[in-house]
């Protein structure tokens, strides 16, 4: 398998700024209330692809990355603006055509040698580009095998997963020269409030203004901190997972079975005091519900460009999540999920937001404090394109999410294998000690990703 060791160099050896081919006329986006939920947050993601044949220089390479992109930014132009707040306070977009900085580098170790399932080790603070202008920052990677790694981060604020996956396989068509399948949709009065207001008074439990949370506690020395682990889950776990969680003739879903096991894995390692509450919460995509009803808004939420999301939680007692069986944890899992997947959910929630404005808001589980049981939230990445990021050279071997934000709040993503189909890859950001309670206890399970499993 090679070296797992994470003591290698990325050198950064080239910055640019590329910009859309064309100029076009400044103008301002409003964000959407939907989007005014997001902190300012930055999300990195990245492709690893082997050695190309035939060969093809890593020039070549970053030529065709260059282009297309500079293609790519004329539909997809808010990636090439800045945010900048507003008198109120409040982030908008300006669509200036700054561009997206373009970092080359070289890294001195082989992909097979590289440790995936440590990516804090390896792809933080060297493949993953640090975005310190503008909404998209980029960077591709020679490696010493003559393979690359296409790795972005850009600012959660103006995108959710959802828009820039659409963003990704447009970027890699065109470096193809094929038909682009999906242009975004920047109508933000899909997303406007309703006059007058109406909500459900649950979603005060479920949001919260920032403004009104307490101070946060200084803990100049955690007893435990949040670490990235990849691992990778066979279709055969999964199906016994769903089995394990299903009962009385209902079924539930991969997803719900898989967050049900993890959350009473998770209980498990914060048992110390069984009377503290554990959250758990799932992100629900709403373009799909606030469609429905009407085709023309359906096809235009299917390409809108923004987020589109909600995190509805869960919260149960540690002594509750170990002693109660997966399927009614499942249970669980599925009632603090099902009035979220809703179209009024959604409306409801874009005017909760409009009536708080122009104090910010976030979402309850990610408020955890150190004196709180666990609390993670799970997002399912099922629709990353790996099977579609084919810029010339090939698919990636290999490519995931990479989102080592701050707090003590988990993040788990469960992605698409490249290699088995039903299989998933799993990223994990999680307190150390659940992570390691994981691997004890659940190994059979959660395996370690390997250059073996990737064929590398």
């Amino acid at each position: 398998m090679g070296s797992v060791k994470g003591d290698f160099m990325a050198t950064v050896s080239k910055k640019e700024v590329v910009a859309a081919v064309m100029p076009f006329q400044e103008h301002w986006l409003p964000l959407t209330n939907l989007d005014l939920l997001l902190p300012p947050l930055d999300v990195g993601l990245f492709f690893c692809y082997k050695k190309p044949n035939p060969s093809m220089s890593f020039g070549s390479m970053v030529s065709v990355l260059k282009k297309a992109l500079a293609q790519a930014l004329l539909s997809y132009y808010a990636f090439a603006g800045e945010v900048v707040l507003n008198a109120l306070g409040e982030p908008e977009l300006l669509c200036n055509n700054r561009g997206v900085d373009f970092f080359g580098a070289y890294a001195d170790i082989e992909l097979q040698s590289l440790n995936l399932y440590n990516p804090d080790e390896t792809i933080e603070g060297k493949f993953v580009p640090k975005k310190k202008h503008g909404v998209l920052s980029v960077q591709a990677t020679e490696l010493k095998c003559g393979g690359i790694v296409v790795a972005c981060a850009f600012d959660h604020r103006v995108a959710d997963a959802y828009s820039t996956n659409m963003f990704l396989v447009s970027w890699a068509e065109i470096a193809q020269s094929k038909p682009v399948t999906m242009a975004p949709s920047f109508r933000r009065s899909l997303l406007n409030p309703r006059r007058p207001w109406r909500f459900d008074p649950s979603l005060d439990d479920m949001y919260v203004s920032i403004p009104s949370l307490p101070p946060p506690e200084e803990n100049p020395e955690p007893t435990d901190h949040l670490i990235s682990r990849i691992y990778y889950v066979t279709a055969d776990q999964l199906n016994e997972l769903q089995s394990l969680a299903s009962s009385s003739g209902v079924k539930r879903t991969k997803l719900e079975s898989f967050s049900a096991f993890l959350w009473k894995m998770v209980a498990t390692y914060g048992g110390k005091d069984r009377d503290q509450a554990s959250k758990m919460g799932i992100v629900v995509d709403g373009r799909s519900r606030l469609g429905e009803g009407d085709q023309d808004k359906a096809n235009l939420m299917g390409s809108h460009f923004g987020n589109v999301l909600s995190i509805p939680y869960g919260s149960q007692t540690v002594g509750e999540l170990v002693e109660k069986p997966l399927c009614l944890v499942a249970e669980q899992v599925h009632d603090f999920l099902k009035p979220a997947t809703t179209k009024e959910h959604f409306l409801g929630l874009i005017d909760w937001v409009e009536a708080h404005r122009p104090e910010p808001a976030m979402t309850r589980v990610y408020c955890a404090g150190k004196d709180d049981g666990p609390a993670l939230v799970v997002s399912s990445g099922q629709r990353f394109p790996v099977s579609k990021m084919d810029f010339g050279w090939g698919l990636p071997a290999f490519g995931s999410y990479h989102f080592p934000w701050g707090g003590l709040c988990g993040y788990v993503m469960p992605l698409p294998s490249p290699v088995s189909d039903g299989d998933w890859v799993v990223y994990m950001l999680l307190l150390k000690g659940h992570l390691e309670l994981i691997e004890k206890e659940a190994a059979n399970v959660f395996r370690p990703l390997t250059a073996d499993y990737l064929h590398l």
